[in-house]
């Protein structure tokens, strides 16, 4: 019961337009033009055309398009997604991103592991420590000496707004625990 009140809470507070997400610190990250376009107050692009514009998220958008989840993220929202870049991918096994785009159901809950329902701002970070995701499942949030991380990968851009939510730019594509048969 205590669990399920503390999940409840979390899930408010995430909910209720109170964010999270990761801020840079001392690390050191150059803003393309479409990140520093993004942190404009009144953001204009949709998260999955500011991931487009930005020209490090391709292999995210053919996954997001692969999965059938670019209206969603084309919607209402607010979202905030943790959006693993090109790169991120390219680190994943050989043969693994083939799988994900050859499986849409198993894409899809590997892309809703990425996303929380709200506008979670890096400001807002040292307050949680979980975020339950739109898969279902939770990522953990870790902030130490001015690092961000969610479950194992680093936050290494954070904050950018989008018309429906946020974008927080991480180096790894992280994977929902599969649950035990």
């Amino acid at each position: 019961m205590k669990k399920m009140i503390y999940s409840l809470a979390v899930l408010t507070f995430l909910v209720g337009g109170t964010a999270f997400a990761g801020s840079c610190g001392s690390e050191s990250h150059e803003h393309t033009d479409a990140e520093k376009a993004a942190h404009k107050t009144e953001p204009s692009a949709d998260i999955v055309t500011t991931a487009v514009e930005a020209g490090k998220f391709n292999t995210l958008v053919t996954a997001v398009k692969a999965a059938g989840l670019a209206d969603a993220l084309k919607g209402d929202g607010p979202f905030t997604v943790f959006a693993p870049t090109d790169e991120a991918f390219a680190e994943l096994p050989e043969g693994a991103l083939k799988s994900l785009l050859d499986n849409p159901e198993k894409l899809k809950s590997v892309l809703t592991y990425h996303v929380v329902e709200g506008q979670v701002t890096s400001d807002k970070v040292m307050r949680v420590n979980k975020a339950e995701t739109l898969n279902g499942k939770s990522v953990t949030v870790t902030a130490k000496d001015g690092k961000v991380m969610i479950n194992d990968a680093h936050v290494i851009g954070a904050d950018i707004m989008c018309s429906n939510g946020v974008i927080h730019i991480i180096d790894k594509v992280i994977l929902p625990i599969e649950e035990s048969r």
